[in-house]
């Protein structure tokens, strides 16, 4: 009899918790953005660390079997993602100095 009194406890107040998040801040937008990013960096950079072992791994069999020498099938060599660089996102503001043109720029003294 206990039970099914729980159980609709439970189900009354889980009900009355769950609420709407707002939506989220361009701040927050452009952290996800920026996390999101790094993140497929971080995946590249794994990618890579991982083709450069299989390639010891390759090399240290054909080394140590000796039959046949190298694969002949050609494998594409490994990739290096380079250092993370940051995207920049645009801003949706226009500087002054940048809605206005400069008539003084384009004159000769």
């Amino acid at each position: 009899m206990n039970m099914p009194v729980l159980a609709l406890l439970i189900l009354a107040v889980s009900c009355t918790v769950q609420a709407k998040l707002p939506a989220p801040t361009d701040e927050q937008k452009a952290a996800a953005a920026a996390t999101k990013d790094k993140q497929a960096w971080t995946d590249k950079v794994a990618a890579y660390k991982l083709c450069m072992a299989q390639d010891r791994v390759v090399a240290r069999y054909f080394a140590t079997k000796g039959s046949g020498g190298k694969p002949t099938a050609a494998l594409p060599a490994c990739a290096d993602p380079g250092p993370y660089v940051a995207q920049v996102a645009a801003t949706k503001e226009v500087g002054v100095a940048d809605s206005k043109p400069v008539p003084e720029a384009g004159k000769k003294k």
